[in-house]
This record gives structure tokens, sequence and C-alpha cells, in this order.
């Protein structure tokens, strides 16, 4: 039956409502998913992916868009061919969630936080498989099992809340999964999660799909992601549909100019190999590029010494401290002027927490950090704030770190008001140089962040980070938000920073191969400690400790040559970082492997 396709996307187009009339949102899109293949759509933020899959599922309208044209054709278990675009909602509730199901971006909006797992779970298969309580019970821990969710049962009686991450995104495949739909629809489902988890959902998804034959359209912005999972790949770019082509095609032999950049601005695992000094990237289409390697200074900034910060645990009706979270545990290493070191490692492993404590955004619990002689953590409040001059951080989400109510002109501004390093004409001065250091135009001064596009935002950051020339710049995922091409480009002007002004990063990610890019050395962190340290290279080309090397085995690579396959992929749980008040941690003990290469000899619990 491969020659009938289960869904035909023809000539869709779809419009939004705005003061100034309407907008299309897609225009003109094409493309068919046959049965137990992958269709992976790809493109970035604004390109309409979304809105094409939305649509399939009539969910558009209910985010002020409406199908203004085109036929969106389906064919039910029973072959009965179905137009959606013209299906009134009733028929719509019972092919919802029934025979086309829905991975949603954000595992925590797409689950209910009032009810139990097992309720949210169970609600479908009664409605559309009409299964009494306790079979639909069974079934729910069948489904979990399947999505290797360890103790099943017990999770049914849980809230959203009590799941990590990576767990709840697996709750919300297993309900897209109750009734064996005919098509799965995967909205950019494993880009809130760390990449072993990643790698684990992509390989349960395929193994899935090869099992109960499902097809599945893929929606993400992850060109190594469409490499592992794709079987053909269709490209949008504003609204438009720019080339489809198998998933070798794609890689091989990209026609158009926009796949070519696309492709040109992912960072591979492996590019760096030979090359011990961090370089920008080659990007597709800009002239006269110049890539210099960035060598950094012999000079020590940043020393680090025993770092430990713990937050409290209350509990009881007199909210007493009854436990303790060991966020970051005996943590040493030192940072060069002009080079960068990252911190990598998953969720919760305390890199972010490390980061805030050399700062002291987070008071540490003990240790000692010296930042170009001046010990920050013996500062009193007035000193500390002086201190500030010489360390700057750039956040995650350039949208939450902005104030939507100030001209962007005044936000990058306010440092050198609050320390009065600069006033009048000469902080104006200093402004428009900023701007044009990080690339926006001047006309931007006057604008607010909700004008802005989410590079544009993160741009921003940088300089006002650059405002009070920093030594330090701590970039804590600064670039984890931003869409490919647009993540290239501010790589690239934070490398070309650093090398014109010398300064030093500590840049904290879980992107593998951003992190082989930008860095000249390494730290990776596991349950708050780090567990391998050294240069970038011999981290990367000769990886020591087991958690690195399962690690290094989970990035997905942007080569459909290169597949991972699941029994590739054995990745131990996390244990809890929450101890009792009297537990005692051993203290960090390293052996040094090669020159600079050290490993933790310490058990890290991996």
């Amino acid at each position: 039956m491969l020659d009938q396709p289960i869904a035909s996307v023809e000539n869709l187009k779809v419009e939004f409502q705005t003061k100034d009339g309407p907008v299309s949102g897609v225009e003109d899109v094409s493309f068919q998913v046959f049965p137990g293949e992958t269709v992976c759509i790809v493109g970035e933020s604004g390109s309409g992916k979304s809105v094409s899959s939305l649509s399939l599922m009539r969910l558009v309208e209910f985010g002020g868009g409406r199908i203004a044209g085109g036929r969106l054709i389906f064919d039910r278990r029973d072959h009965e061919h179905v137009d959606l675009a013209k299906a009134d909602q009733a028929l719509m509730r019972t092919i919802r969630g029934n025979e086309i199901g829905m991975i949603f971006q954000e595992p925590m909006t797409a689950l209910n936080p009032v009810f139990t797992v097992g309720r949210q779970l169970t609600e479908g298969l009664r409605l559309h498989m009409g299964l009494g309580r306790a079979e639909a019970r069974a079934r729910a821990v069948e489904l979990l099992r399947q999505v290797r969710i360890p103790e099943p049962e017990r999770r049914l009686t849980q809230y959203p809340h009590e799941l990590s991450g990576g767990m709840r995104q697996r709750v919300v495949i297993a309900m897209a999964l109750a009734c064996e739909p005919r098509l799965l629809i995967a909205d950019e489902p494993t880009t809130a999660l760390d990449v072993t988890i990643q790698a684990e959902i992509l390989a349960l998804m395929d193994r899935l799909k090869r099992e109960t034959g499902t097809a599945v359209m893929f929606i993400t912005h992850d060109m190594a992601v469409v490499a592992q999972m794709a079987d053909r790949v269709v490209v949008m770019f504003r609204g438009h549909k720019v080339e489809e082509g198998t998933v070798q095609e794609i890689f091989d032999n990209p026609r158009h100019p926009y796949t070519k950049s696309l492709l040109a601005a992912v960072p591979r695992l492996g590019e760096m190999r030979g090359k011990p000094l961090p370089e920008p990237m080659k990007l597709f289409g800009v002239e006269d590029q110049q890539i210099h390697p960035i060598p950094g200074r012999d000079e020590t900034l940043l020393t680090v010494e025993n770092l430990t910060t713990r937050f409290a645990v209350k509990g009881g009706l007199l909210r007493r401290t009854v436990a303790q979270v060991h966020a970051v545990e005996d943590v040493s290493f030192t940072l060069d002027k002009g080079r960068t070191l990252s911190l990598v490692g998953e969720s919760g492993c305390g890199k972010s927490t490390a980061g805030r404590s050399i700062l002291r955004l987070v008071e540490p619990h003990s240790g000692r950090v010296d930042l170009d002689g001046v010990d920050i953590t013996g500062l009193n409040p007035r000193d500390l704030r002086r201190a500030r001059l010489d360390m700057q951080m750039i956040f995650q989400d350039p949208f939450a770190s902005l104030n939507p109510q100030m001209q962007l002109m005044d936000q990058v501004a306010e440092p050198m008001r609050n320390f009065g390093s600069h006033r009048g004409a000469e902080l104006r001065d200093r402004v428009e140089m900023l701007f044009k250091r990080v690339e926006l135009p001047s006309s931007f001064l006057r604008r607010y962040p909700h004008e802005l596009s989410g590079g544009q935002r993160q741009r921003v950051a940088i300089a006002r980070a650059l405002a009070l020339s920093p030594k330090l710049i701590i970039a804590d995922e600064a670039v984890s938000a931003l869409d490919v091409s647009v993540q290239a480009q501010v790589l690239n002007l934070m490398m070309e920073l650093q090398a014109d002004l010398g300064l030093s990063y500590l840049f904290i990610s879980h992107d593998m191969a951003v992190v082989e890019r930008v860095s000249h050395d390494v730290g990776v962190m596991y349950l708050g400690r780090i567990v391998e340290m050294g240069p970038r290279a011999r981290v990367f080309e000769n990886p020591q400790h087991p958690y690195t090397q399962a690690l290094m085995k989970a990035v997905p690579i942007a080569d459909p040559a290169r597949r991972k396959s699941e029994h590739e992929l054995n990745f131990k749980p996390i244990p809890s970082p929450i101890h009792p008040l009297d537990h005692a941690p051993e203290p960090s003990i390293y052996e040094e492997v090669e020159p600079g290469h050290k490993v933790l000899v310490t058990d890290s619990g991996y």
C-alpha cells in the first residue's frame, strides 16, 4: 500500500488576521506522507513549518489563523479519504488523538498540571477506544513501558511536575501513540531536551515507527536531527516550500541557496579535529570572510578553587532545613586571558549554578574565586559591586533578560550610567559603537525588545555585557535558543570580539558541536562535579571518563550516513543530588592522563 499516501497537503494557504489586515503564514505548500516513512519539515523560526502541522490537526484556527486555500487529504483507517480543511469540528474531534497523534514542543504545557499522568493517558483510550477503567490502565502501563519509563505503575499516580523534562516528553509521546494513530506529528519534540535524552527519544520514535507502521511528520530546525530521522525532507523558507528530496539528496546535493546556507551553518562534531585552537565558522554566501584561529594568552585571569554550592531543602511543619541539594561540589579550574573554557553537561549537572556562583549571583557554600588578583568570595557588597565591572553574564533567554518597557539604547547604556563610566555625548557614542560592534543598525537604538528577532535580541544582550569593557564574560547557554544560521553568526561575533578585545569566556552549554567549535579548554560536569577536564582537542578526541564517552556517543551528527541505533545508547539514570545534612562528600581527586588532561578518580556515581 506504499503507493497510497496517508496525508496529502495540496496548495495549502494559511492566513492570520492582524491589525493591518490578513498576513500569509503559509503560501502554496504541497507535500505527501506515506505509511511507515518519516518526513522532516525543516526551516527556521517563522518559516511556516509548525503552521503546516497545526493546519492538518485544524488547530491553527485556535491560534488566530484560518485555512484560506488548498486541500488536506487524509486517508482514514477505513480508507475513506477526507479533506480535513472542510471537515467539521465534530469529525476533527474523533480524528485528533485517535487517527492523528501530536507531540508538542513543550511537554510541560502539553500536560495538564492538575491531573495525574494516569488520568491523562487513559482519557483518550476510554474516549476513542471505549476501554473500561482497568483495561485503559493496563494499556497505559504498557505504553509507558514502551517509551522506556521506569516503574510505570508508580508514574501513573504522579503529577507532571514530579517528572523530569525527558520523562514528561516520553509521557507526551505515549499519549500521542495511545490509540495507534496512522499519522504522528512531532513538532520540535526534542528542542528542550538534553543531548542524551534527545538521542533516546529519537531512537525510541524510530523504533515505534518501525514496529507500528505509523507515518511520522517531524518538524525541526536541527539538521543533525534531520540526518538521524528523515526518509524525506521538505525545506521551508518564509512560508514557501523551497526544496524537497530524500535525506541523502538534501545533504549531499542541496540545490536551493537557503538549504545550502542552512547546512553550512550547522556545527558538526569532529569538524575541529586536528585544530588545536578555536576559529570562526565559514558562512555560506559571505564574501572575503577572514578566518583566523584565536590563540589567547598564557596569563591566568580566573582561578576557582574547591567551589561548592548547596541549596537547602525545607520540610516539616516548621519549614526547617531537612536536606541539601549538592548543586556544585568541589569544583576547581583556571581560565587564561583571551581564552574560552566551556562547561558541558546535562540539565541539573550544576554548570549554570557554577557560573552564577562565580559572579556571586548565587552565594557559594565554600571555596575561593580569584578574578585577576581579586578574591571575589571575600568581598563586601560595596566592593563586589565594583568588581562586577570586570565580569558580566549573557543569559540563555534574551527576551527574559531585557526589559520590555525600555528602549534598547537605554538598556545598553544602563550599566554605564549605573557605574558613571560615561556621560552625555560620550555615552551615546559608546552605545552606537557597541551596536556597530554587534552588527546592529543604529536605527535599532530606539526600538523595544519585542520588535526584534531572537538573534537580534541576543546581540543586544552581548552589547550590554560589553558596555563596561569586562575581562570575563560568562555565557550561559547563550546560543541554544537561536536558529542554526543565527547561532552561527552570533558564535562568530563572540569569537571576533574575543580576538579583538582579549575577552575571556566561561561558556556554559549542552551542545557538544558548538563547544567543540568555540573552546580552548573543556570541563565535563556530572552531578555537580567536573569529571573530566583538559584542552578541547584532548577531551574530544580522547575522552576517558565513561560519562564523557556516553555524552559524545549521544550527539546526533548532521550526516545521514552516520546514524545512531538504539542499542548504541545505554545511559544510566542520573542519581538524586539531594543528600541528608550529615552527608560528607569525598573530595574530588584527579588523575592526569596526558599533559593538562585530567579525569576524576573519586566515584562520581556514573
